[in-house]
């Protein structure tokens, strides 16, 4: 999920009996004090010992089927060329019949984004064998919240593990210093890639079918792992990629940079509809042939006008401010006030101003309150609110009373963090040159994208946009598949298109897990 975006590590707590509980030297017999070696001092964090995982047994009715399966939750270490361990990363793992799981089976590692969101939203949102009750049309219940048995659980089609990033979830620096290296592009790939050589590892699933499942921030980090574990023998079967961004150039409302005004007006567009703000004839009509209609005249007539700038002739510009309004809801006036250039928080906010209401970013159906009527941009976004008190408060109660994993430490659900993005000299931060990389390494693998067309974080207009431009063999390029969803950025909340997506997602590990070992065509 993306996020508006310690010092100490994490174990089980320890039962009272084994803590040491006197220091002062005990009377020997006859009245002498024995005599005592001094206390070595407590072990550094890197040298602390690591707990061992929690496991336990579960089952799960799916159907006419019970799915026996083993969760292990615990942490892995991560480590420096010396050896010694720099954070420790949390992870939550699902397998079928046996607790490592079995070799042959697939195996998908899993993550959200931010930066700074921990795995809950893919863990109890969808994927997970538990699900968080949500309304069923995504919207938030009364308290107290409730877990579920997940009938759509991605289970059935492969073994999940769900990792926390650094500074989430219940994953650590070993010191507060430490935590600064893994706050950005390259430290954040560098820990969970080495998360995933060492799962293998330990778990003993080298040689299974393996993918990777990203949202947001996290198909960022997935497509950079990607390039990046190729270079180490990893090579993935497929990579699930939900509400996508693998290119920050098509997300920036910079000055000089024109292009997420181009990208970002369906989905304004999807939202207005939506909220019954377009015109009749458009109102009127199913939103892909309506959105079809926007797409053309983004790409187009309407890119061609901005990349004008102040020389575009003022009677071009009028025409373009009334057709921009008829797509976004917004007044001719508003948008020819902003140089036909009408910025995401700013359309959150104008939208619905006459009704006093803010829409969401994340999910532009959702509609929230504001204190003022003349603010610039929404308070908060409703989306947002919607779902972090049910999920946070499951994933506590899910991870102690399920899985028996215990801790007075804080799960980090979402954070804002620093985050360095790398040198400006290379431009807006990208990953998708690395997914590029790793196809023309790998041409087995193979690529699904979920998209939700009321998705303001990571517009599906922008995500084609990227994938439109990935400098791809023609031999591989059908390797990838999209599908949209009429939805917002979490594609799973919804229960009916929940099944959607589990019936896509098995159908796409399948095919990948199939195509392995096929010879290529020449």
């Amino acid at each position: 999920m993306l996020a508006k975006l310690v010092p100490y590590l994490v174990a089980p707590v320890l039962p009272l009996a084994t803590l040491a509980l006197s220091a002062a030297p005990v009377p020997a017999a006859g009245g002498e004090s024995a005599r005592t070696e001094p206390s070595p001092p407590p072990p550094a964090p890197s040298e602390r010992p690591e707990q061992p995982p929690v496991v336990t047994e579960h089952a799960l009715r799916v159907g006419e089927r019970t799915l026996r399966y083993f969760a292990t939750v615990g942490t892995l270490p991560i480590k420096n060329e010396q050896g010694e361990t720099e954070a420790s990363l949390f992870f939550t793992a699902y397998t079928l019949d046996v607790p490592d799981g079995r070799a042959e089976r697939p195996l998908m590692i899993s993550f959200n984004g931010g930066p700074g969101s921990s795995s809950v939203w893919l863990h109890l949102g969808g994927l997970g064998p538990k699900r968080v009750r949500m309304m069923d049309d995504g919207a938030m219940p009364a308290p107290p919240f409730k877990l579920d048995d997940n009938e759509q659980t991605w289970l059935e089609a492969t073994d999940l593990v769900f990792v926390d990033p650094v500074d989430t979830g219940y994953s650590r620096a070993s010191t507060p210093e430490l935590a600064k290296k893994f706050r950005g592009v390259e430290g954040d790939l560098a820990a969970v890639g080495e998360f995933v050589r060492l799962y293998l590892s330990r778990h003993r699933r080298w040689g299974s079918p393996l993918f990777l499942v990203g949202e947001s921030y996290g198909t960022f980090r997935a497509a950079g792992l990607a390039g990046r574990l190729i270079e180490q023998g990893i090579a993935f079967n497929g990579i699930v990629l939900v509400s996508s961004i693998l290119d920050l150039l098509t997300a920036r409302f910079d000055v000089g940079n024109d292009l997420p005004y181009v990208l970002f007006l369906p989905t304004y567009a999807a939202i207005a509809r939506y909220h019954g703000r377009l015109p009749e004839d458009l109102q009127g009509r199913d939103l892909a042939s309506m959105l079809a209609e926007v797409e053309a005249w983004a790409a187009g007539p309407y890119a061609a006008a901005l990349a004008m700038g102040h020389a575009l002739p003022a009677a071009e510009r009028a025409a373009m401010a009334e057709r921009l309004a008829r797509y976004t809801g917004l007044s001719t006036d508003y948008v020819a006030r902003s140089d036909l250039r009408v910025q995401i928080h700013r359309f959150c906010k104008e939208l619905l101003r006459e009704e006093g209401r803010t829409v969401g970013r994340l999910d532009g159906r959702y509609t929230g309150f504001d204190a003022s009527g003349v603010s610039e941009t929404p308070d908060f976004d409703p989306s947002m609110a919607a779902i972090r008190p049910p999920f946070t408060a499951m994933l506590n109660d899910h991870l102690r009373a399920t899985l028996g994993y215990e801790t007075d430490a804080e799960y980090h659900i979402l954070r804002g963090l620093e985050w360095d993005w790398g040198s400006a000299e290379t431009g807006y931060a990208k990953t998708s040159a690395a997914l590029a990389d790793a196809f023309a390494r790998n041409p087995y693998l193979r690529l699904f994208v979920a998209s939700g067309y009321y998705d303001l974080a990571t517009p599906y207009f922008a995500t084609d946009y990227t994938l439109n431009h990935l400098p791809l063999d023609p031999a591989t390029r059908g390797n990838l598949r999209t599908e949209k969803y009429p939805v917002g950025h979490m594609v799973y909340l919804e229960k009916d298109v929940l099944a959607k997506l589990k019936a896509d997602a098995t159908e796409f590990v399948a095919a990948a897990t199939a195509v392995a070992g096929k010879p290529l065509r020449g």
